[in-house]
This record gives C-alpha cells, sequence and structure tokens, in this order.
C-alpha cells in the first residue's frame, strides 16, 4: 500500500510513548501535527533527522506544531533515544505496525542491490481538521524542520 496521500483523513491511531504512556491522534485535534516515521533509534540518519527537528523544536511550535515520531521499536528504545538526544517531542512505539500500516510507509526497500521490507522515512504534516496537508516522501533530514515550515507557508 503507497503512503496515505495529501489531501486524506489522517487515520486515528493509539501507540505508547517513550515513557509508556498512552497517546493517541485524536489526542492532537485542532493542531497541526508534524507526524514523522523514521526507521530506527539511534541510526545516523534517523539521529540526524530527529536532531534537526530538536533543535528547530521552538520554531516549529511558533508555527503551531505538535511533533509526534513514530518507528517500530519498542518504547525502552526510544525513551533511550529521547534521552541521549535531548528530544523534546512524543516518539510512538510501534513493533507491531498498525499505525505504520495505516500511513503505508512500510513496503519494500533496496540497498546496495539487496530488497528487503523496511520503513520508508515519510513524514505526514496534520492540519487541524485532521486531514493530510502535506507529505514528504523524502525528507531533507539536515533541513527538514525548515521543509516543514516552508511546506506550511505555502499551503
Amino acid at each position: 500500500m503507497p503512503p496515505l496521500a495529501k489531501g486524506r483523513k489522517a487515520p486515528d491511531f493509539k501507540g505508547n510513548d517513550q515513557n509508556g504512556n498512552p497517546v493517541a491522534l485524536s489526542d492532537f485535534k485542532g493542531r497541526k501535527v508534524v507526524l514523522f516515521f523514521y526507521p530506527q533509534d539511534m541510526t545516523p540518519t534517523c539521529t540526524v533527522q530527529a536532531c534537526n527537528l530538536r533543535d528547530n523544536y521552538a520554531l516549529l511550535q511558533q508555527h503551531g506544531f505538535t511533533v509526534i515520531g513514530v518507528s517500530p521499536d519498542p518504547v525502552e528504545s526510544h525513551k533511550k533515544f529521547e534521552t541521549r538526544h535531548e528530544l523534546p517531542f512524543t516518539l510512538i512505539a510501534d513493533p507491531d505496525r498498525k499505525i505504520i500500516g495505516k500511513y503505508g510507509v512500510w513496503g519494500e526497500k533496496q540497498l546496495y542491490g539487496r530488497k528487503y521490507m523496511g520503513l520508508h522515512r515519510t513524514t505526514f504534516i496534520i492540519d487541524p481538521k485532521g486531514k493530510i496537508s502535506h507529505v514528504f516522501l523524502r525528507p531533507k533530514n539536515k533541513q527538514h524542520a525548515e521543509e516543514i515550515i516552508a511546506a506550511d507557508i505555502t499551503t
């Protein structure tokens, strides 16, 4: 299944955050949400992306965004990732890939000619009405916050 497209209603979900607390997308109704899916905690590219969002978190908040990350890692891994990199936003554990499946970001990947199944790094901007207003299929990890803000300004 391909990732959800711009204009579609964002599917609600429930999961546990890095502290083991339940979180649902519906908890953020009426707010703009940056929902970013990333393959794995502590990996170089995922760390660059998360730290870019961390470093620009105040600016994202000024633009009205709530930031939520989702990966198939367990709660304990998310807690280590949050602590090590001082991440100020929610990280949701999705080891059963239920949320990942709803957003269509799991599929075949290829690295050095080898094909395998994995998570496609994808970010969705969800508007206050719960609609997807922008999809980043290949986020610029080192400038991800900047491209999110630019997309918000043009929307």
